[in-house]
């Protein structure tokens, strides 16, 4: 038997008979069983509409995926964090690294238990990928015994789920608590501008210089005709009988006339304290007190749009299928493995030969 290994070729052992002989010790005897949890997820949110066909057909308020929340989950459960919850009580690094596992393929068997080398080493134990449709995750979790990968899997979605939660409680919070600023920074204006108003008009003594002077123009005009009316008998007595003794009073009646209109035109139209002069600064505050109260009716409505759109916008997340229990191990593909090793080990061992002769060849 010795001799027979002997007249074999060296480089047929070495790069052939070696490392299949490895191959089956390996995969034969020493790997071990590697479980597979599968799980499917898609994210949905009513707030966003769809484009694809189930959209057109169901209508735009039909509840539909939600791609950024999705992005997001898939992006987290790539995540050192979400390894960190995940193995908040240790459960991943024990389920990867127990002491019984075969060291090559057990977690700090060859390199150190640091939490960097645990994520770059649970990186190859983890997979997302798509469904048949873009908006569905599928979540595969290995690990050496099954019932470890579907508590990792489940584990998984429930920090996924959180995750969502806490982004759609966030986006509705945002959403609420800046509308409510917009409500109170108008309510403020809309009771400035009103309480403006009314000190202009206690400092001012009058409630619409508008309709006051209205009053006060038919005051006037009322007067003037009794002056006019007056005034004309006066001038008749005077002409037909100069004697009368009512000439004096016409006089004196006339004379209060004129005065009170001159008063009355005064009040209206004389001088800093005036109708005249208080109308100019009444528009304005009265102009600011109905513009502050359209923006606190803009604004207001604006808040229960803001609170309609932020009950639609409650994304979470559907588990399509649970985490699945393995009853088999999907790897290592032990009989492939060895063949596979011995069909590289095979046409390796061609080349290299190949090569060998032609270097020889060329010396000679």
């Amino acid at each position: 038997m010795l001799n027979r290994l002997k007249s074999l070729n060296p480089l047929f052992l070495a790069v052939v008979a070696l490392p299949t002989a490895l191959a089956v010790l390996y995969f034969g005897l020493l790997a071990e069983d590697v479980y597979v949890s599968e799980s499917r997820i898609l994210v949905r949110s009513p707030a966003k509409p769809d484009t694809s066909p189930f959209g057109a057909v169901f209508g735009a308020n039909a509840i539909t995926g939600a791609t950024e929340e999705s992005n997001a989950v898939r992006e987290f459960l790539r995540s050192r964090e979400a390894l960190k919850q995940v193995n908040k009580d240790g459960f991943v690094s024990q389920a990867y690294g127990d002491s019984s596992i075969f060291f090559l393929d057990r977690f700090g068997g060859l390199t150190g238990d640091t939490f960097e080398q645990l994520y770059e080493y649970f990186g190859g134990k983890l997979a997302i990928e798509d469904g048949t449709s873009i908006l569905v995750l599928r979540v595969r979790v290995e690990a050496f015994d099954p019932k470890q990968a579907q508590e990792i899997n489940e584990r998984l979605l429930q920090r996924s789920e959180e995750l969502v939660n806490t982004l759609s409680a966030r986006a509705r919070k945002d959403a609420i608590s800046f509308s409510q600023k917009e409500v109170d920074l108008a309510r403020d204006q809309a009771k400035a501008a009103s309480l403006a108003l009314a000190k202009f008009r206690d400092r001012a003594g009058v409630i619409d210089p508008e309709m006051q002077a209205k009053v006060g123009l038919q005051t006037i005009s009322q007067l003037q005709e009794e002056l006019i009316a007056t005034r004309t008998q006066l001038l008749q007595m005077r002409t037909y009988t100069p004697r009368a003794s009512q000439i004096p009073f016409l006089k004196t009646q006339v004379r209060e006339l004129e005065r009170e209109i001159a008063k009355q035109t005064k009040e209206i139209a004389g001088g800093s304290s005036s109708l005249s002069a208080s109308t100019a600064r009444y528009q304005e505050l009265k102009l600011a007190s109905q513009f502050a109260e359209q923006q606190l009716a803009v604004a207001l409505a604006s808040q229960q749009d803001a609170q309609a759109e932020a009950r639609r916008k409650q994304a979470y997340v559907e588990r399509i299928a649970e985490p699945s229990l393995p009853d088999y191990a999907a790897y290592p593909k032990r009989l492939r493995s060895i063949f596979a090793t011995l069909v590289l080990g095979l046409l390796a061992w061609g080349v290299l030969s190949m090569l060998l002769v032609g270097i020889r060849e060329h010396r000679d």
